[in-house]
């Protein structure tokens, strides 16, 4: 029987960082690489960080775990929801896959350094080539 507790949820940003993911959210696991067409990867807010937007053509890296409702809070904790990033889903054969979204778009900025160094290792551990635009 399936546990309905379980959800899907796509990372991208510094939560493609496994070693660093899993670690923290030990009741969480990996599922498979995604990429999220027709969005591309920014960075904004006074703490430049990551988000995504729509933009026809372009595509996110990404990496899809399956949660559960605690891994859930803590990840809204650190993701400050519903305050900076509100949650969307899109469909993966047939299951909605839930992943974060900025709730206000303000101007686009560089990253913060943090942020960059921990994505930069998450791209290496998934075989993604780093190509970031800022």
């Amino acid at each position: 029987m399936k546990n309905i507790n379980k959800i899907l949820y796509f990372a991208y940003g510094t939560n493609l960082n496994k070693k660093i993911f899993l670690k923290k959210y030990k009741y969480s696991r990996y599922l498979s690489k995604h990429i999220l067409k027709d969005f591309e990867l920014v960075f904004r807010s006074k703490y430049r960080v990551p988000d995504i937007q729509r933009k026809k053509g372009s595509k996110v890296n990404g990496i899809i775990y399956e949660i559960d409702k605690i891994t859930e809070k803590k990840l809204d904790r650190y993701e400050d929801y519903p305050k900076l990033y509100i949650k969307k889903f899109f469909k993966k054969k047939g299951k909605n896959v839930m992943y974060y979204f900025m709730k206000t778009k303000t101007p686009l900025l560089k990253p913060a350094k943090y942020y960059l160094e921990v994505m930069k290792d998450g791209y290496r551990q998934n075989n993604f080539k780093f190509k970031i635009k800022y």
